[in-house]
């Protein structure tokens, strides 16, 4: 007679081996040193995932079939000089690959078209070229910035000369999907003060350029003035409106693009004083087609918030190691903000955000033009090639703090999701990927567990509640993950890349 499994137990060994059977795909470890390999996981083109690598100055895509078996490794051979930097923009059946490289004293920026074996399907194609030297940055000559609309509808390169400190000139290329330049202009944008500076380029559906022209304090080390900067797709002319900043000080500022809506939404922590405490969060909307300012508030954080997300320090200094890391629109105008606090410290002393933002000893102000939005990136980045290599240097990843505000700009609700990460000389391990499945945010980042790192995965409902669901420590032993550097591939699959004995490797994780 056989004997009956209890139907808890039937299904609780049922779920187990779902979750091990079902959740994660791995890629065999690339035998390559990880010390000298970069990556980037592309997307998903024509049902392959396409992942870019260089190492010694060789450049690869490789392409991967749904279970994670290597179909192609191409060599992108046509690159033939140093090369400075590389973007890409995928599509569903190809992706393109932007990238700019130096020749004696001139930078060419180049786009090639790759299919879903990484190889190329014509050009490549030249973009634009620079022999003004006057461009070059402090970080690798690279003095060209990408961007593109939401839709993927058009596509930007520019560069910024800061020669004249009253005068910066910005030129812009603007090219459709087929890269075909639709207009290249050339502005000669003022800067009425000595510490101006421009940020956070974002480019709409239809081809318009925005941009914000921040003023900072006598010492650059808050932001006390800023203008919204526009530039229409075809025009070789753009509007600068002063927004307003009722006695604050702003830091971290991000814009996002609400194409819906036709709004932009411009936001910052803010401080009531110079180096102030976190107080707050400050935002307003730009209605384009009224061209004007329809909403500007700044919300403060109540004390019950602070409690929750500060670590060890006080509760007025809850926020002063967070930073913006994404923003997402709704439908109904109404948005999410998402940060997490991130700190350093090397030989006893730690870093906070006046040492990471503009202006600080770290920071030069040439540097503000090898553009990249700080959303989604860690402050270190902006002093990392000032660190001392012989010098340990300590990473720290805590607390996601998450607040959601309704289409009038009241804030509705908020939460933290509660970590403590640490690494010392990397932060490949610390942070978090977060993922729209259509029903709740999935949010992916390591707890240490003894020895070990393990992955979790936490949800959060459009109400704000936590959905904690259970670690990932059923899985195969030996795994390191790297969450921040995942990739969302599909409506519930992600890419995550790995460390697997010392190599790099993919996990393809499905919710």
């Amino acid at each position: 007679m056989k004997r009956k499994v209890p139907v808890l137990i039937a299904c609780f060994l049922h779920a187990c081996i779902m979750l091990s059977a079902q959740k994660i795909i791995y890629s065999e470890p690339d035998r390559d040193d990880p010390r000298l390999l970069n990556f980037e996981v592309l997307g998903k083109v024509n049902g392959k995932v396409l992942v870019y690598k260089s190492y010694r100055d060789q450049h690869y895509i490789v392409s991967f079939d749904t279970d994670m078996k290597p179909v192609e490794k191409t060599r992108l051979d046509f690159i033939n000089y140093r090369v400075l930097s590389t973007d890409f923009i995928q599509y569903a059946g190809y992706v393109y690959m932007i990238y700019q490289y130096q020749k004696k004293s001139s930078i060419f920026c180049m786009a090639v078209k790759l299919d879903a074996l990484g190889k190329k399907t014509g050009g490549p194609v030249l973009l634009d070229s620079t022999d003004n030297m006057n461009y070059t940055s402090a970080s690798g000559n690279k003095i060209y910035s990408f961007i593109n609309s939401e839709d993927k509808q058009q596509i930007m390169v520019f560069k910024i000369n800061t020669r004249n400190d009253k005068v910066h000139v910005l030129t812009t290329c603007l090219f459709n999907k087929d890269l075909s330049l639709q207009k290249k202009s050339r502005l000669n944008i003022s800067m009425p003060q000595r510490n101006d500076f421009l940020s956070e380029f974002t480019l709409d559906n239809d081809g318009d350029l925005v941009c914000v022209r921040a003023s900072g304090t006598s010492s650059n080390d808050n932001i006390n003035k800023i203008s919204l900067i526009t530039k229409p797709a075809l025009s070789d002319n753009y509007t600068s409106t002063d927004l307003k900043l009722n006695n604050i000080y702003l830091d971290d500022i991000s814009i996002k693009t609400d194409n819906l809506n036709k709004h932009y939404l411009i936001t910052s922590f803010v401080s009531k004083s110079r180096r102030g405490n976190i107080e707050g969060l400050y935002y307003t909307l730009w209605d384009k087609q009224q061209n004007k300012e329809i909403l500007n508030a700044t919300t403060v954080f109540s004390d019950e918030f602070r409690e929750d997300a500060k670590g060890d320090g006080s509760l007025k200094m809850a926020f002063n190691d967070f930073f913006l890391k994404n923003i997402i629109l709704r439908k109904d105008g109404g948005f999410i903000i998402i940060s997490e606090s991130a700190y350093t410290s090397s030989r006893g002393n730690t870093l906070n955000r006046w040492d990471y933002l503009y202006g600080s000893p770290y920071w030069s102000p040439v540097d503000y033009y090898t553009w990249n939005s700080p959303v989604g990136y860690y402050p270190w980045w902006r002093s990392n090639m000032y660190n001392n290599a012989n010098t340990l240097t300590r990473y720290f990843a805590d607390n996601i703090a998450v607040i959601s505000f309704a289409p009038n700009g009241k804030m509705e609700w908020s939460n933290v999701l509660r970590k403590s990460q640490y690494d010392d000389n990397t932060d490949n391990y610390i942070g978090f990927g977060v993922f729209n499945t259509g029903e709740k945010l999935r949010f992916i980042f390591n707890v240490q567990e003894k020895r070990d790192m393990i992955l979790t995965d936490q949800g959060m409902l459009p109400s704000g509640q936590v959905d904690r669901n259970p670690t990932y420590k059923n899985l195969d032993k030996g795994y390191d993950f790297m969450p921040r550097h995942a990739k969302q591939i599909g409506a519930r699959q992600a890419i995550v890349p790995c460390q697997y004995r010392g190599f790099t490797c993919f996990a393809k994780i499905e919710f």
